[in-house]
Parts: structure tokens; sequence; C-alpha cells
């Protein structure tokens, strides 16, 4: 008698570990090309390696990580079965969430759960976080697809992921000096993200989402499904700058404006934010006329086309329109308060 469990039967329950075998000879290309020296282990590893002997080039390391995940973004990708830049979204994503604390990444570990495996659609997404980290200089150091009937329903599946990146402690944001007066600069978002999905999927539930509407230049699905844009090489210069004029960087993601910008504010400093200082893509207003949702309402789910906004001194705003290599529109201003933010 034994009590191992064959494969064949334990496929019949659910899993296929001969799927799972497949997603990963079909992804682990594009994952090593991910690694530089400093990854000692990786695919096939029960855990991850990485060499941090660099580190002792910096005064005070410290280290910065966050884990997330992408939402029912993901159900639009898979009912269009374009899941490739869902590893975008998580990847850029998680480096935003700790661009705002002044780090780098270092390497970054995903999650993908289903109901039932799929390999060529699960490499996708992988291959496609690859991509993503490959751009940032990010190894993709390890992860976990887990098969879960029974947990998820049928057709259903979630990505996450956890990012580790370092910082010179003295380089950390937000600065201490925020003042009342200083200047809120904001870079362009590519859509919404990956967040306010829920809201917008049960907006636009009856609506064609493959149509071109005359309010845009492209299907709605496509405009729906933009990847979530990585701010990190756009703010590099600035941010190596010798006397770097960023005091705070804000990611505006699930909360919005209302309840991100506060974040990173003292006490006694809340924000005001300028209305039509900048132009909000037409798909926002787009989901606002079909759902009816209130002004406030937007800006507390959605981005309105800003992704990240850069707190400065007034007198710094040229300087950075000379290290950024965008747009950057004056959306708002500190001032006297208590860590609000006020839509004027």
């Amino acid at each position: 008698m034994t009590n191992q469990i064959e494969i064949d039967h334990y496929a019949e329950a659910g899993v296929n570990i001969d799927e799972g075998t497949h997603t990963v000879e079909l992804m682990s290309a594009a994952v090593r090309a991910t690694y530089g020296k400093e990854v000692l282990a990786g695919i096939g590893a029960f855990g991850g390696m990485f060499d941090v002997s660099a580190f002792k080039n910096m005064q005070q390391p410290v280290l910065v990580a966050s884990t997330d995940g992408i939402g029912t973004k993901v159900h639009l990708a898979a009912q269009f079965n374009r899941l490739h830049s869902l590893g975008y979204d998580i990847v850029n994503h998680s480096v935003n969430d700790i661009l705002v604390q002044g780090a780098k990444p270092l390497f970054f570990l995903d999650y993908l759960a289903t109901s039932k495996l799929e390999a060529e659609k699960m490499a996708s997404i992988v291959i496609g976080m690859a991509a993503a980290c490959q751009a940032v200089n990010c190894a993709l150091l390890g992860g976990e697809t887990a098969e879960m009937p029974g947990i998820y329903m049928p057709n259903t599946f979630d990505v996450a992921g956890t990012i580790v990146g370092v910082v010179e402690r003295s380089q950390a944001l937000p600065r201490d000096n925020l003042t009342e007066n200083d200047v809120l600069l904001g870079l362009t978002s590519s859509g919404p993200h990956t967040n306010g999905y829920s809201l917008i999927r049960k907006i636009l539930a009856n609506v064609d989402l493959s149509k071109t509407y005359a309010e845009l230049d492209v299907p709605l699905i496509d405009a729906l499904l933009a990847p979530h844009r990585s701010y990190l090489t756009i703010l590099q210069k600035a941010m190596e700058h010798p006397a770097s004029p960023i005091k705070a960087l804000i990611h505006i993601t699930g909360g919005g404006f209302l309840e991100n910008i506060p974040r990173v504010l003292p006490k006694h400093l809340a924000a005001e934010i300028h209305l039509n200082s900048w132009p909000v893509p037409a798909l926002f207003n787009f989901i606002q006329q079909h759902g009816n949702i209130p002004l406030e309402q937007m800006y507390r789910v959605l981005n309105m086309g800003i992704g990240m906004i850069i707190v400065t001194a007034p007198e710094n705003v040229s300087l950075l329109e000379e290290l950024i290599t965008e747009p950057l529109w004056q959306i708002g201003q500190l001032i006297s308060g208590e860590k609000r933010v006020q839509l004027k």
C-alpha cells in the first residue's frame, strides 16, 4: 500500500502538473533574460538568491518592499484574451509604489493563481512581466503559478507580485521640508492604470467595448487595457541630480487624488488641486458621462490622466522641466490645512 497520489489522479482532481511544467518551460528564457550577475539562483530553486554585496558602497542602504495586485482589470483582459499587458501592469505599478520612497528596484516576485492552468496564457503574462522588469533593470527572481480548482471560479485568475528595492537613507522620500506654496507637478497616465476597474466594468457593462467611439481615437477596450506606466526612467535623472529638486512623489493609485496625496503630507499641510489645469483624457469623461458619476467621486477612484505627482519648491519648476523629457502640468499647490485635498 502507498499513500502517494499518482499524477493522473491529481489531474482528475483538477490540478495538471504537466501543464505547470510546460508553463515554466515557456517562460524560462524571458525570465532568465532579466538576470544580472547579482542573481545566484532563480528558476528551479526553492528560493531566489540575490547578491547584495554592492550595498557595501552605500552609506545606509534601506530596503523598500511592496506587494500589490492588478485587481479586476484581469477580467477585461481575460474577456478579450489580451493577457501580455497584465505583466507590465503589475511590474510597473509595483515599481512606481517604491519609487515614491526614492527606491530603485532590485528584484520582483510574481504570484499567479487560476482555476485551471493554461500554459500559454499564464506564460504570456509572465513574459510581459519579464519585459517590464528588463526595462527597469530589475530581476524577475521567482514566483508561483497556482492551480486551485474550487477556490477560483472557472475561467478566472488573479495576478499579484512583490517588489524589493533599495535607497540610500539620506535620499529617501518624502523629504521633511514640505512647505506651504510648494508646487504639485503632474505626469500623465496612460489610462486608468490598474485602479477603478470594478466601477468601470459596472458602468460599461452594457457598452460595446470593441467599438471606437467618436470621443476616442482607439477602440474602447484598447484605452481600458493600456498598460500601467513606469515613471522610473522618466524621473531618474531628476532624482539623481546632485541637488535633487524633488521633495516628494505621489503615485495616484487606488484612492485617486483624495486618498493618495495626503499620504505624503505633514499634519499641518493640505493640497489644492486646480481642476482644468491639465487635459483630462477623453476616456475619463466617457466613463463619467456613462455612469453619471459625481466629479469628486471620479477624483477619489480614478487618476483622471495624472499617474504621478511631483512636489517641489516653486523656484525649482524650471529645473525639473529641463531634467524631465515630457510635459509637466502644474496641477496645484500645498496650502495650510490638515492632510486633506481640495478640488478647486
